[in-house]
């Protein structure tokens, strides 16, 4: 079954307008669900939506309301809400237009894939696209769906484009206040060299397929236990020991040049041999050696 757009409407630049539909780009990943229930009878617990005096309610009566005062509500009906046009509802207006890396990465949201309505709409939708990628801008306007206005970015993927919803700065925390206690200081030239080193060893490129949710697939394996265990406790705990926190360079030393050997716990190494980085530090050590010690403080 084709896949239902999630919105419909028409991309609107000065005077062109481009009809277009959008669908969602993600989905949600594997989950185990559950429900809550009363042990001693093993039936499932329900909720009912009730009204302190008059117990239980029909969903058709219950309307949405805004709190005024303590107690005392504004009610607003479904077609009341609607009739609250906004013009980004139908149409997205690119008002501006930024450099493709000028959007911090907190600002993105979620992703939707942009494609031409029809074959009329075909031409303007390439143009703009193509008017996007050769001058590495992304479009930013405002639009309206289920009920809430997003900001909203546009740029190429390959035949077609991505709109992105973004956060509102009111949204977003300022790093600030969460940074400011750490140190502005440089790293040691030879730790920062192994931790390269370490990196390079374990660059790959990117495949999604490769990760998996480890939990979701635990609780399976719990859920299968269960149901051969017939209802017994079935609790696994490792013992891995108290964590280590050590503020000693020497231990991050250590540390970091047997990651380095090793190719990292965990992940596939490269063949073991002296890399650029491994090169450089026993250049630099060389000419440590052939060179006078200095008095530290």
């Amino acid at each position: 079954m084709a896949a239902r757009a999630y919105w419909q409407g028409q991309i609107r630049l000065a005077l062109v307008s481009i009809p277009v539909e959008i669908y969602s780009a993600t989905k949600s990943g594997a989950q185990i669900a559950f429900h809550q229930i009363h042990e001693p009878s093993g039936k499932r617990v329900r909720y009912e939506k009730t009204v302190p005096g008059l117990g239980a309610v029909k969903p058709e009566d219950i309307v949405k309301g805004y709190e005024v005062s303590k107690g005392d509500y504004v009610l607003l009906q479904p077609d009341e809400i609607e009739a609250v046009k906004l013009e980004s509802k139908k149409t997205l207006e690119l008002t501006q237009f930024v450099d493709a890396d000028e959007i911090d990465v907190l600002y993105y949201e979620r992703p939707y894939y942009v494609v031409p309505a029809d074959d009329l709409a075909e031409e303007a939708f390439i143009v703009l696209r193509e008017a996007l990628r050769q001058s590495k801008k992304v479009g930013l306007g405002q639009l309206a769906m289920r009920g809430r206005e997003y900001i909203v970015s546009l740029k190429p993927c390959g035949r077609g484009m991505i709109l992105e919803t973004l956060r509102y700065a009111d949204e977003v925390h300022r790093a600030q206040s969460y940074f400011r206690e750490i140190e502005d200081a440089k790293p040691d030239a030879e730790l920062l060299d192994l931790a390269q080193a370490l990196i390079e060893k374990k660059t790959a490129p990117f495949k999604p397929d490769s990760f998996h949710d480890r939990y979701v697939d635990a609780l399976e394996r719990l859920i299968e236990k269960k149901k051969k265990a017939k209802g017994r406790r079935i609790i696994e705990e490792e013992d891995t020991g108290p964590v280590k926190r050590s503020g000693n360079v020497i231990d991050l030393m250590a540390a970091l040049k047997k990651s380095v050997d090793t190719g990292g716990k965990g992940g596939s190494s490269a063949a073991t041999g002296k890399t650029g980085t491994t090169r450089k530090l026993a250049a630099r050590k060389s000419s440590t050696a052939k060179t006078p010690a200095r008095k530290r403080a």
